[in-house]
């Protein structure tokens, strides 16, 4: 007899998880089929010797009401969790601090007011141009097919050279993951108003306490088998099975689970390849291939345990290191993560020389550090979708053309960049659509 399941999903990131756990708290059983060896896909935790990392430093910010509202329904402390702090951004140009830019706990948007006046490292044309910016950011509105590059949206708005290379560039890069001349201004002021000018915490930043995979994959995993549903490992989705009738089964190798309803919840070039065999998918894989990549660089650094951060998170001007985060935080003293955004001359590097370039670099903003003992470099080459100009004229929905098929990640149109929040928000996205379906 085959295997019969109402949901079968393939992938098992942040996205698959909370379709699954929101399918779960509606008592529609799921199976989630993960080609890795652990769940959280490309926000996972590592084995490397004796010490468990992440397979790439993140952050997450207040305003992530999707990511906070499962992580409250699968039963996450969030105090044990997170570090949660007031935004701080402080920017260092060589050992100097070029920036320090601190959101005090004032009632929104007193508080951004209140950092711009405050700033250090801004002129007072800078702050100007700063404060009628945040003034005109409620009203800007740009359309999925006159966007314009967040390079063009700073210079319409008179953003100053400084202003844009201390803040306003170094937010774009952290959040959307895309060069300044290339990335979407649509996207860009999106995330800036759910940061900004919603509630004060909102732009509260929460760095992790425990690894990744502590913060979400385990407990859902938990969460799902303590109500039905289920989570296989090592297990890679070879091909699907679609009829006239709409989905049929799901195959690996030769294993075949039928099911009503499969959820493609993997990278969006794993579900590319699986829908491209199948006629009536055509045209959206051909939209997936136009979606493009951008990779994320996260080097470790293991210094003595008493070495540390004037505060958990750093930003560097002027050097391939962008962000630097202190992993005492999640108990690691010592341990630094370097993290470099998109594209650069940097992915064309040996891992020997990327490596002693950053270290350098670190010797040179923290004199009194002494030499690193062990170093980690992780590359993903396709961290990201990339949010750049129009894009979101080509990002597909959660519904495919085939009955029963469904497309959730970060890249679907939710509004959002290549972030946690957008994977969860398609995620419990796709399975409510669901729910209404059955």
């Amino acid at each position: 007899m085959p295997e019969r399941q109402p949901v079968v999903i393939v992938g098992g990131g942040w996205a698959g998880l909370a379709a699954a756990v929101e399918l779960c708290a509606h008592q529609i059983p799921v199976t989630v089929l993960e080609s890795a060896r652990q769940s959280g896909g490309r926000a996972r935790s590592i084995r490397v010797s004796d010490m468990t990392i992440d397979n790439g430093q993140h952050l997450f910010i207040g305003a992530y009401r999707s990511v906070w509202g499962l992580m409250d329904r699968i039963g996450v402390d969030r105090q044990r969790a997170f570090l949660r702090q007031p935004l701080t951004l402080r920017l260092m140009k060589g050992n100097k601090t070029s920036l320090h830019f601190k959101v005090p706990r004032l009632p929104a948007p007193l508080h951004l007011l209140s950092a711009i006046l405050t700033a250090r490292g801004l002129s007072m044309t800078d702050r100007i141009q700063a404060l009628r910016f945040g003034r005109r950011l409620p009203e800007l509105s740009i359309s999925d097919h006159e966007d314009i590059s967040v390079q063009t949206l700073l210079r319409s708005e008179a953003q100053t050279p400084a202003l844009i290379r201390k803040l306003w560039g170094p937010l774009c890069i952290a959040a959307l993951n895309t060069p300044l001349d290339e990335a979407s201004a649509r996207i860009f002021l999106r995330t800036l108003r759910e940061s900004f000018l919603g509630l004060r915490r909102h732009s509260d930043l929460l760095i992790p306490r425990l690894t990744l995979g502590e913060v979400l994959p385990l407990p859902c995993a938990d969460y799902l088998q303590q109500r039905g549903g289920r989570i296989e490992l090592g297990q890679r989705v070879t091909s699907l099975e679609i009829e006239d009738t709409g989905i049929q089964a799901v195959k690996i190798r030769e294993r075949r689970i039928e099911a009503s309803q499969v959820i493609l919840a993997a990278p969006h070039v794993i579900s590319r390849r699986l829908m491209s065999r199948h006629h009536p998918l055509q045209a959206l894989c051909a939209q997936l291939s136009e979606l493009g990549n951008e990779p994320v660089i996260t080097l470790y650094l293991q210094y003595p345990p008493q070495t540390c951060l004037p505060q958990p998170l750093v930003g560097l001007e002027d050097t391939l290191a962008q962000w630097v985060f202190d992993r005492r935080v999640c108990g690691q003293p010592g341990l630094m993560a370097v993290v470099i955004s998109a594209r650069g001359c940097h992915d064309q590097m040996k891992t020997d020389q990327l490596t002693q370039r950053v270290a350098a670099e670190l010797a040179t903003s923290f004199p009194d550090w002494p030499a690193h003992e062990q170093s980690l470099l992780i590359r993903e080459k396709r961290a990201t979708f990339s949010s750049r100009v129009g894009i979101d004229q080509i990002r597909p929905a959660n519904r495919t053309p085939v009955s029963g098929l469904w497309l959730a990640g970060d890249y679907t149109a939710n509004g959002l960049p290549a972030t946690v929040e957008g994977a969860v928000r398609s995620g419990i996205a796709c399975a409510q659509a669901i729910l209404g379906k059955l």
